[in-house]
């Protein structure tokens, strides 16, 4: 096959990179760093690009172009880089327009109207609309982090299309700029505009001549080749030049995936956003007969129809997964979710119950009738969409490592939704011929079929009988009259099947539009048409490499062994590019990088352990640079669908990264940070020994500055103060009676905080236990991980296993014995939940350890602890590991049971995250950090708001950057006994 372009990095002018750098600094990324990063997307595909632009406006993005025409770069624009058929990879010159291209330049709330960048991100205008009782339709599962001009790139669709269509429905007029230079608005064309441009002449007018003459001679073809269901995505919008349509040119280019023009801004159509949204959950025996019922719901009048079945729910339930939002299901194997939106709750009710009705009794007896739960609240609503949304994600790596994953490669096929249910069934014999399995879900009101298939593609045998199933099932769509792709696109996936839907002619119109708008073929070559095979540029296919590195953490898990299947968790689809809502990547939040993204680190570790991009291992600087900047906060762990846990694959690079080399070499030199702040609880005890001292020392301009530089910690910080006396020396035991339990006195809490850990004591005892401590001193070592230290991390967790397991009554010590270990800090506590089961993982005593540790509130709610009253404002900002790990759900129980207000931010970071917002190098990205959200959060908190917060480090990031006092849980459950004693007192 001849493709638009054959050339390779090697091909292009060695000045091109000179030539981006000095016009645009340091927007140029042409180190392997980038190029890993963004040779991948969320398909099955990677090419390495020839190097990356990041333009910080769209005048940097046309110069950027102009560069690369001069040198004959092909070119590829980039959004979210979310596509799952590979259109957002290539061996070109990718322009990320996704981090400084993403003004809203116009809502026009009278003609319902907006103008945009590129670069917004799809839930930013939807926001944005909802100010004026509008919403953009179109919304993919990606929403939070996927671009308009991506959208606009991919033709995107969404839960929602059955009210609103898809992304070229939505279309107005697009300005666009050609590989050439051309520079213009397209729209509808009526004959006078025609007319118009044909006079002005130049580069516009030949395109439009070019088109008309295209769309005269193929009108015919067009016609009667293009299916006409609502989600027929598959190729280029040809139909869209017919004089029924408009001429239409803007909605011509939707859907080109880069491959014609480039998109500078949109004017895109808003529609109207019911005000108050209800669920109907409908189950159904299978997923054919829920499929057989769509045309009866669609005729209910709903605003978006979603099928899904028992397959993606039995993986979640398989990984622990999701059990609060599949409880709210009802009985079934299969499920049909039927939103309906109206101006008042009880007008949409209606809706929803009169559907039910409808389909209870349905006139064909032999129909099955679907059992039914209506859901009104959007809490509930927003868990049953969280299944629909990430449960292909959450569920893309096999419990079974003997099994293929289940992966993208055949998965949203459209027919007809008249004949959805006879088009599933035959889809399913052809999965089973070829001895596959599958879950199928989709938007099933517009007939789109979203499929994760277990294809095997590391084998040569895998690929064939890969290749064979991707032909028989085109044909079969082909037959049911429909599109190969109903909303991921085509890009490599399905282009060199397209012939088989639109024939030998069409596909030639197809390749005129391509070179009318692009003759030097160099705009995303390879895609749409005269595109690569389907086999070919295979990220995991037959040629991947297994490696089997020695790592210190243990990475075994169901989904099979070892660190490279930890990294091979990110499957791309990028939730850690949210820009709001959870608390992951607050790095990524704060920068805008993607390289400083989960996914971005993933995919640079991922080429480290292929070692053909990134040569040099564990002493990858590449890996190093983008790991810098990771805070740890363990979010990932758990708002990423597939689990991707940065925070441990850090710890672990680093451990290598700093090693002595095997011919004896010292290795890296840590940095000074490291053997501060990162063994501080070796130190702190003998700074106990002059506290006032070395705080009065700390306090002096001139010393102060020296220690801190010494240290390794920014001047601008201030160091915590140290309490006169440590909490361990003025602790008193209680006589023995009560039951105990062994109070787990961090570094913080007996060195700085000890106020927090004699408070913790009293709530103990007022909740009917005694605190005791360890006979001796121990640390967990939680800073150790972040600088690697895990050899220092294991010694301090066996000193630990080796003494508390001696005194707790874990495996029947006696009735004396502690019942469980209760902390106060929760980075503390994380390492029992989290590192000390990786480090231990075939010993005993650390499952035990692990399963008897508590935070102080989860201890007093699982004993059903009732505080006093304390009827306050609070609001709390929580943790992130305690976010990841804990939850803060017994903060919320316990505050309500106390009568107090409170809040539970959804902040995400606080950016201090132990020592890194102390580091020189990061103290800024710390506070980006914090202003993303808790600052202002905090800022506008009503005035007397008690502000609770657990972390040791997000206290000082707010009292340092607020200068706003924070308290423990400990020290306001402490402080509700006081206040009603006190009244008490005043009563009597």
């Amino acid at each position: 096959m001849t493709h638009a372009s054959t050339a390779t990095p090697q091909d292009i002018s060695h000045t091109l990179h000179q030539d981006l750098k000095d016009a645009l600094g340091d927007a140029v990324r042409f180190d392997p760093g980038h190029l890993a990063a963004y040779a991948a997307d969320a398909s099955n595909y990677r090419q390495v690009p020839i190097g990356v632009v990041i333009p910080r406006s769209l005048d940097e993005f046309a110069q950027a172009l102009r560069i690369c025409a001069s040198h004959d770069a092909p070119v590829l624009p980039r959004g979210g880089g979310t596509s799952q058929c590979g259109q957002t990879v290539n061996q070109a010159v990718v322009l990320d327009i996704s981090k400084h291209c993403t003004r809203i330049l116009e809502i026009d709330a009278m003609q319902r109207t907006a103008m945009v960048e590129p670069g917004v991100v799809c839930d930013a205008l939807r926001d944005a609309a909802e100010a004026h009782g509008l919403t953009f339709g179109p919304d993919p599962a990606t929403h939070s982090r996927c671009t308009l001009g991506g959208m606009i790139g991919n033709n995107s669709c969404g839960a929602h299309s059955v009210m609103s269509g898809k992304t070229v429905e939505n279309v107005e007029a697009l300005e666009v700029l050609t590989y050439d230079g051309a520079q213009f608005w397209t729209g509808p064309t009526p004959d006078e505009e025609y007319e118009r441009i044909l006079a002005a002449g130049g580069r516009q007018a030949q395109i439009y001549r070019a088109l008309r003459a295209l769309r005269d001679e193929y009108a015919d073809e067009i016609r009667s080749r293009f299916p006409t269901i609502k989600r027929r995505v598959s190729g280029y919008n040809l139909d869209q030049l017919l004089p029924e349509n408009g001429f239409h040119v803007a909605r011509a280019l939707v859907g080109t995936e880069g491959t014609c023009a480039l998109t500078l801004r949109a004017r895109l159509r808003l529609v109207h956003s019911p005000a108050v949204r209800v669920l109907l959950l409908l189950g159904f025996p299978d997923i054919y007969q829920a499929a057989d019922a769509t045309p009866e719901i669609m005729a209910t009048g709903p605003i978006a129809v979603e099928g899904l079945d028992h397959v993606m729910v039995q993986g979640l339930q398989a990984r622990g997964l999701c059990a609060p939002e599949i409880s709210l299901l009802p009985a079934g194997h299969a499920w049909v979710v039927v939103e309906f939106g109206a101006g008042t709750l009880a007008d949409a009710t209606a809706q929803a119950q009169a559907a039910g009705e409808r389909l209870t009794q349905r006139a064909n007896r032999q129909d099955p009738v679907p059992s039914q739960r209506v859901v009104t609240t959007s809490a509930e609503q927003k868990r049953i969409w969280n299944i629909r949304e990430t449960g292909a994600s959450a569920t893309a790596l096999s419990i079974d490592p003997a099994q293929p994953d289940p992966q993208v490669g055949w998965e949203d096929a459209a027919v007809d939704p008249a004949r959805l249910g006879d088009y599933l069934r035959a889809f399913q014999a052809v999965v089973d011929k070829h001895g596959y399995s599958t879950c199928l879900y989709g938007h099933f009101g517009d007939g789109c079929v979203h499929a994760r298939i277990t294809f095997n593609l590391r084998s040569h045998a895998g690929v064939a009988q890969w290749r064979a199933f991707l032909e028989e099932s085109a044909k079969l769509v082909v037959d049911y009259g429909g599109s190969l792709s109903g909303e991921h696109g085509d890009g490599q996936a399905r282009a060199e099947f397209l012939p088989l839907m639109f024939g030998p002619r069409l596909m030639q119109a197809m390749e005129t539009f391509k070179s009318i708008w692009d003759p030097r073929g160099r705009l995303n070559p390879g895609k749409v048409v005269k595109a690569f095979k389907v086999d070919e540029n295979l990220r995991m296919g037959p040629a991947y490499k297994t490696v089997n590195w020695h790592t210190q953490l243990n990475f075994r898990s169901p989904q099979g062994d070892g660190f490279q299947r930890a990294v091979e968790r990110c499957i791309g689809m990028g939730k850690c590019r949210s820009a709001q809502g959870g608390s992951m990547c607050p790095s990524f939040r704060a920068t805008g990088e993607e390289t400083q993204s989960t996914r971005g680190r993933a995919r640079l570790l991922w080429e480290m352990l292929q070692g053909d991009l990134i040569t040099d291992g564990w002493r990858s600087e590449a890996v190093k640079t983008a790991l810098d900047t990771c805070i740890a906060c363990k979010a990932c762990r758990s708002d990423c669908p597939t689990h991707t846990d940065m925070a441990s694959y850090k710890a672990e690079f680093l451990s290598h990264y700093y090693q002595p080399d095997s011919e004896g070499g010292s290795g890296k030199w840590r940095p000074r940070q490291a053997w501060v702040m990162g063994r501080m609880g070796d130190w702190a005890p003998w700074a106990m020994l002059a506290p006032r001292v070395l705080n009065a020392l700390n306090r002096t301009p001139v010393i102060g500055h020296l220690a801190k530089r010494l240290a390794g910690v920014s001047t601008s910080r201030q160091l915590p103060q140290f309490a006169h006396h440590s909490f361990r020396a003025s602790h008193r035991p209680a006589p023995a009676g009560r039951p105990q339990v062994l109070l787990w006195v961090d570094t913080f809490s007996d060195h700085f905080d000890t106020d927090i850990a004699q408070a913790a004591v009293q709530v103990l005892a007022h909740a009917g236990f005694d605190a005791v401590l360890s006979r001796k001193r121990l640390c967990c070592g939680r800073p150790l991980y972040d600088f690697g230290l895990l050899d220092a991390a294991r010694n301090r967790l066996e000193a630990v296993l080796a003494q508390v397991i001696d005194e707790m009554d874990v495996g029947g010590a006696g009735p004396n014995a502690p019942i469980a270990l209760v902390g106060l800090e929760p980075g503390c506590l994380s390492v029992f939940k989290d590192e000390l089961p990786r480090l231990f993982p075939d010993d005993p005593r650390a499952q035990r350890l692990r399963d008897a540790t508590f935070l102080l509130g989860d201890f007093l709610v699982a004993k059903n602890y009732t505080p006093a009253l304390h009827p306050v404002n609070v609001v709390v900002h929580t943790h992130c590991h305690q976010r990841s790990l804990f939850g803060n759900q017994a903060e919320a129980s316990l505050l309500t049971a106390m009568g107090a207000t409170h809040t539970l931010l959804d902040s995400g970071c606080c950016g201090m995250a132990g020592a890194f917002g102390f580091h020189p190098d990061h103290v800024q990205l710390s506070r980006n950090i914090g202003e993303l959200a808790l600052f202002p959060a905090l800022r506008s908190m009503p005035a007397g708001s008690v502000v609770l917060t657990n972390g040791f480090s997000c206290r000082e990031q707010i009292h340092q950057e607020l200068g706003i006092k924070t308290v423990h849980l400990a020290q306001l459950l402490r402080d509700a006994m006081v206040t009603s004693d006190i009244s008490s007192q005043a009563r009597s």
